[in-house]
């Protein structure tokens, strides 16, 4: 007999939980738990390791679910997330590529739909490519295949313009860019400096170091060691 896939599903809304809930066993699935807050969610993921978890992106807790998908795939990079939303911001998608997330469902719950998504995810073996690390000043670390940045072993996890800076500068690390063409990757315009000062500073706070160098009249710069 076939060993039945273990889902975990991510909801805050209990009857759209209870409806994903009797899809999924009428179709031979083992829910392993329903929960509604993403620091549970990764709880269960660090111990369990479910084969899917299904993620709703707004939550009622401290993490958004796109927040907790983000770390259940540091400790369970097995784990396949769907994320299921009623938004398609721009964030949102920047944060599904972030966890590696499988797919991005919208709602309302289709559930020939859903059913589909989890076959497919299911199936999907690709082997994994090999992880590339660039060393970067004061002790930090990016890797580009995960594309996730560390220090001293430790990820510091970044939401997706942060994160979207961050590699940008990487992939041009010991060169200085212009803000022009930091404003183009990140906002796909040009903005004023103002605004791309306020991101640099607020990424300075979350790394707790100054790793990004500011270049005054041509741009900033990332130094690798």
């Amino acid at each position: 007999m076939e060993e039945k896939k273990r889902v975990l599903i991510l909801e805050d809304d209990f009857p759209s939980a209870v409806y994903l809930k009797t899809i999924l066993v009428k179709n031979n699935y083992e829910i392993l738990d329903i929960v509604d807050t993403g620091e549970r969610a990764i709880q269960i993921c660090k111990i369990m390791k479910p084969d899917i978890i299904l993620v709703d992106i707004m939550l009622a807790g401290r993490l958004t679910g796109s927040e907790a998908a983000v770390h259940i795939n540091h400790y369970s990079p097995e784990s396949k997330v769907i994320f299921l939303t009623a938004y398609a911001e721009e964030d949102m998608i920047d944060y599904a590529v972030m966890s590696h997330a499988f797919a991005y469902l919208m709602k309302p719950y289709r559930a020939k739909e859903i059913l589909a998504t989890m076959r497919l995810a299911l199936s999907n073996h690709m082997s994994p490519k090999k992880s590339v690390l660039i060393p970067l000043a004061n002790g930090f670390m990016f890797n580009t295949q995960e594309h996730r940045l560390y220090k001293d072993s430790n990820e510091i996890p970044l939401s997706g313009k942060k994160l979207k800076l961050i590699e940008f500068l990487v992939q041009n690390k010991n060169s200085s860019v212009s803000n022009e063409q930091i404003s183009n990757v990140l906002w796909g315009e040009t903005k004023n400096a103002s605004t791309l000062r306020s991101l640099i500073h607020r990424v300075r706070e979350v790394l707790g170091s100054d790793i990004i160098e500011n270049i005054n009249g041509v741009g900033y710069r990332l130094y690798s060691e």
